[in-house]
C-alpha cells in the first residue's frame, strides 16, 4: 500500500516536472525498501554503511519513468543535449524517510549493484563517459550527463528529490543509487565528489 501511495504521488509530481507529452511516460520502475546492514547486501534491496546517517529503520522509494520510444538511447554530448527531441529522456524520483535529520546528502545513479563494501557499486553512471577515471571533470561530472538526486532532509528525517535528463540509460549499465555523506561538489578536480558512501539501493533501471 505504501508503494502504491508513493507511486500516485510520484506520477502527480511527474505531471509538473516533465515536459508535456501526448501519453504518460513509460516504462516505469518502482523500488520501495527498508535499509539492511551491509553484511546482508547479497539478498537486500537497500543497504546502509553508516547507521548514524541511514539507520536500518529508514526506508526509501525510487521511481524511474522513461519518456520516448522503447529502446531509444541517446549517446549525445556531455551537456545532455537530446538527439531524439526535447520530450525524450528519463525522470527519476527519490524519497527518504527515517534518515538523519537536517542533513544534506549527495545522491547519484551508479553503474553496478550494491555490495557489502561501498565501492562495489562502481562509479557514477555517465551518458557520455569521461575517458579519464575517476571522473572529476565538470564537463562530464555534472547533473546533465549524470543523474544527481541531492536532497536536504527536514527535522523528521524526510526528504525527496527528482531529476530529469534528456537521455536514456544504456541497458544493464545503471544498477543502483548511492547515497553520499555530503553535498555533491561541482568544482574542477572535485566535480561529482560527495564524501563517503553511506547507503546504496539496487534499482533495475530501464
Amino acid at each position: 500500500m505504501k508503494a502504491a501511495t508513493a507511486a500516485v504521488a510520484m506520477a502527480a509530481s511527474m505531471a509538473i516536472a516533465t515536459p508535456a507529452v501526448a501519453a504518460p511516460p513509460h516504462p516505469f520502475v518502482f523500488v520501495h525498501d527498508n535499509f539492511q546492514p551491509a553484511s546482508q547486501a547479497k539478498g537486500a534491496g537497500a543497504v546502509t554503511y553508516d547507521k548514524s546517517l541511514v539507520p536500518t529503520s529508514a526506508s526509501v522509494f525510487i521511481a524511474e519513468a522513461r519518456v520516448g520510444g522503447k529502446g531509444m538511447e541517446n549517446h549525445g554530448s556531455p551537456s545532455g543535449g537530446a538527439q531524439h527531441g526535447e520530450h525524450s529522456g528519463t525522470f527519476v524520483f527519490l524519497s527518504l524517510r527515517g534518515v538523519a535529520a537536517d542533513h544534506h546528502f549527495g545522491i547519484h545513479v551508479h553503474t553496478k549493484p550494491c555490495g557489502a563494501k561501498p565501492d562495489e557499486a562502481g562509479p557514477h553512471y555517465q551518458n557520455t563517459k569521461d575517458p579519464k577515471q575517476p571522473s572529476t571533470n565538470p564537463k562530464y561530472a555534472n547533473p546533465h550527463n549524470e543523474v544527481w538526486l541531492d536532497l536536504t532532509t527536514n527535522s523528521a528525517g524526510k526528504g525527496y528529490s527528482k531529476a530529469w535528463v534528456k537521455w536514456h540509460f544504456r541497458s544493464g549499465q545503471a544498477r543502483s543509487v548511492v547515497i553520499h555523506k555530503h553535498a555533491t561538489d561541482t568544482t574542477s578536480g572535485k566535480a561529482g565528489e560527495a564524501g563517503a558512501r553511506v547507503a546504496c539501493i539496487n534499482v533495475p533501471f530501464k
